[in-house]
């Protein structure tokens, strides 16, 4: 089991006992407002979202990196970090990072503090190369944490992604292991 530190979080691996934190977060309508493809509509979606995250961390070739956040005091949930292997290169892996959060822990850092352990994670442990992420426009303050993170505007795509019945904005940020030595 992969589990990270950083002054305030704890970010591991999930297990079972997660269900029902993981199910409030991932059926709430403002925390997943920006990613409805994720957001579930009852507990067995939640559930088969934890399983495959569980099922994944046993595997040899592990494609999907998807943690828990939670208080390091108190161990309450916080929300969920984590990447997806894109592509093994010779040089590293090539991966796209994302996360979210509750509502009640936006604006706190706690996504920014996270970000920098998992982004450390990859480039120091995990063999990755390139870090990408990205996210709508509006979404202002997912779009700070990359920029807090050392993270490089890549690209900003106009009218590129079907949300809420209208095409939004989207903006790509990415990461190279060279790069963020020197951040």
């Amino acid at each position: 089991m992969i589990k990270l530190y950083t002054k305030r979080l704890i970010i591991r691996d999930h297990i079972f006992e997660d269900l029902l934190t993981h199910h409030e977060l991932l059926s709430d309508n403002i925390s997943m407002k920006y990613l409805p493809d994720i957001k579930t509509k009852n507990i067995k979606e939640s559930e088969d979202n934890l399983l495959k995250a569980i099922e994944e961390t046993k595997l040899e070739d592990r494609k999907l990196y998807f943690f828990r956040m939670e208080n390091k005091i108190i161990q309450e949930y916080i929300g969920e970090i984590g990447y997806t292997v894109k592509k093994n290169t010779p040089f590293g892996k090539i991966v796209d990072l994302g996360y979210f959060t509750k509502e009640k822990y936006w604006n706190k850092g706690y996504t920014t503090e996270a970000v920098k352990r998992i982004i450390g994670y990859a480039f120091e442990e995990n063999n990755v190369y390139k870090i990408t992420a990205g996210c709508l426009k509006e979404n202002i303050g997912s779009e700070k944490v990359m920029k807090k993170c050392g993270m490089i505007k890549e690209s900003e795509f106009k009218e590129h992604t079907l949300h809420e019945g209208k095409l939004k904005d989207r903006v790509e940020y990415r990461l190279l292991k060279k790069e963020w030595k020197k951040v």
